[in-house]
């Protein structure tokens, strides 16, 4: 179209200039009124078209820039999160994160046996699974766990929900009541759950670990479900047999009575209780550093709070803190020891009395415990090394008597979290246990390294092996037959191998019974059906196997 414009102005002007047109040079004429038209029409469309492509530039500039500006603080934002991914020939570290861990096969293995041994136990006390998300609103579980609450793990803001990864169980589960109106329930619920807290990978404290939690949420009348809960920590440790185990108890309102009594400020009650929690870790003495330097408060308040923390005992302990005058001015610390006494009474009807101990010293750092409150502690081997110093009952520097390795369970009531997230404040009483499996597991784990028994890592009943080539259709009809009637099997991937490659096969897998195929015992639709362990063989006929396989497998 320019060039067609152009052309007609130069036309134009050679019409009207006679030094363009030398035949019309002879004949000066004056511009007529349609030639002045058409040149001032055609450079009103070139102005235009000029004005038209100038801000087209201009646009692309704007563009160009915003896209800099983009590729810009995309740049920086890679740079910020690590730079450029690394390349393929540089070496590296492989490791998994910090307080975590792969499991092998083995591992696994008996990994599974405990949770299903304590989802038993669960079962038998009526528990209904429930399941929730691993991540949770942050504003879910701010607020709920004292001083541990700088151990969440926050997740970076993706545009969205401000979210943390779950610190336990037992907010999750109040949320879940409060948002879907449940009043009553029990319920267990074995997941992992996260915590940047500093690992001993050893002693089985992990950033990511199971809990399994078993809680009993409704109103009902006194200690009957707490005492519940204590029998199920002693049933699930007693099944898992790892050794000998005491149920520490105690109750949150006779630790606040307690405190009270002393002369501790009752904004000042959880900053205490969460220092009486590390005396199962700390000698009194570096508790009561803490308490002073550290909480602020008063050596002589430390000093009083150190004559009852450290008593145990059970129902005499009981009859002697009622009697006690500084306690008996509080009432909280005599409702706290009148649901003790209740307590003990229905333990012992379950038969607990040589399994539980009256401890003062167990405190439980969550804030959101109201009441009763335990934890199972595992004893240490004989042969273990004792466990750090602490003070005992009658104030001696000593090692403890049963020297421990540290809690296995815990739990007690919370009766004022589920009201905590309902909007008009209903509350749920709740009391519960979790199971600390990963500390059973380092237990577990170190016995059967100890004793080297090799676990068996997988189910399968029967193998399917070949005694010559050829056999391979036979091995997967056989195979077809066995996995329709219900029967755990498996065979080789190879189309012809050895036969001795495949009875080793069975010995290191433990696989208790293996069927071996041959072609003359096929022309008489039979089978050789081979004991791993003994070694015995004997004819069995291929419509009879399923049944004499499932006969075989009950001795």
């Amino acid at each position: 179209m320019l060039r067609s414009i152009g052309r007609q102005w130069r036309c134009s002007v050679a019409f009207q200039c006679p030094c363009l047109c030398p035949a019309r040079q002879q004949l000066p004429l004056a511009p007529s009124s349609e030639g002045r038209a058409i040149s001032t029409s055609v450079g009103q469309q070139l102005k235009a078209q000029q004005q038209q492509q100038l801000q087209e530039q201009q646009q692309q500039q704007q563009q160009m820039h915003k896209i800099d500006e983009e590729v810009s603080r995309l740049l920086a934002l890679k740079a910020k999160l690590g730079g450029d991914a690394t390349p393929a020939n540089q070496k590296f570290t492989l490791k998994t994160p910090k307080g975590t861990r792969d499991y092998a096969p083995q591992q696994m293995t008996l990994r599974q046996g405990v949770l299903d041994k304590i989802v038993q136990v669960f079962k038998r006390h009526g528990g209904e699974a429930i399941d929730t998300p691993v991540f949770e609103l942050k504003e879910v579980l701010t607020g709920k766990y004292g001083e541990d609450s700088k151990l969440i793990y926050d997740l970076k803001d993706q545009g969205g929900e401000i979210l943390s990864m779950r610190y336990d169980l037992t907010v999750p589960l109040a949320r879940y009541l409060a948002m879907n109106k449940i009043s009553s329930i029990k319920r267990y619920h074995i997941a992992k759950v996260y915590r940047r807290d500093n690992p001993a990978m050893t002693r089985g404290r992990y950033r990511e670990f199971y809990q399994c939690d078993f809680d009993i949420a409704g109103t009902y009348d006194p200690m009957l479900a707490d005492a519940e809960c204590v029998k199920i920590v002693a049933e699930v440790l007693d099944t898992l047999d790892i050794g000998d185990y005491v149920i520490k108890l105690n109750h949150r309102q006779l630790l606040d009575g307690m405190f009270e009594a002393c002369g501790v400020p009752a904004n000042n009650f959880r900053a205490i209780c969460s220092a009486v929690d590390k005396l199962d870790k700390s000698p009194w003495a570096d508790v009561r550093k803490e308490m002073v330097d550290e909480k602020g408060l008063d050596g002589a308040t430390a000093d009083k709070i150190g004559e009852y923390v450290r008593l145990s005992g059970g129902a005499e302990l009981v009859e002697q803190l009622l009697a006690d005058e500084k306690l008996k001015a509080v009432p909280n610390a005599v409702k706290g020891l009148e649901g003790m006494q209740l307590l003990l009474k229905y333990c012992s009807l379950f038969g607990l009395e040589e399994r539980i101990s009256f401890d003062l010293s167990l405190a439980r750092g969550l804030d959101y415990y109201t009441g009763v409150i335990y934890e199972g502690v595992l004893k240490a081997e004989p042969s273990a090394p004792a466990s750090p110093a602490k003070e005992l009952h009658n104030g001696d520097q000593a090692l403890e008597q049963s020297s421990t390795v540290g809690s296995v369970a815990g739990g007690g009531r919370y009766d004022n979290l589920v009201g905590m997230f309902d909007p008009r404040g209903k509350a749920v009483p709740c009391v519960g246990v979790s199971i600390g499996v990963e500390r059973i597991f380092s237990v577990l784990e170190a016995k059967f390294a100890a004793s080297k028994v090799k676990l068996r890592t997988n189910d399968v009943e029967v193998y399917v092996a070949s005694a010559h080539k050829g056999l391979h259709e036979q091995r997967l009809r056989v195979l077809n037959q066995l996995w329709n009637a219900g029967i755990k099997a498996e065979h080789s991937y190879k189309l012809n191998p050895k036969l001795l490659v495949q009875l080793q096969h069975c010995e290191e897998h433990q696989i208790p019974l293996a069927i071996i195929l041959g072609d003359a015992e096929l022309a008489q639709g039979i089978v050789k059906l081979r004991e791993v362990t003994t070694r015995q063989e004997s004819n069995v006929n291929l419509a009879d196997l399923p049944n004499e396989i499932r006969r075989r497998l009950q001795k």
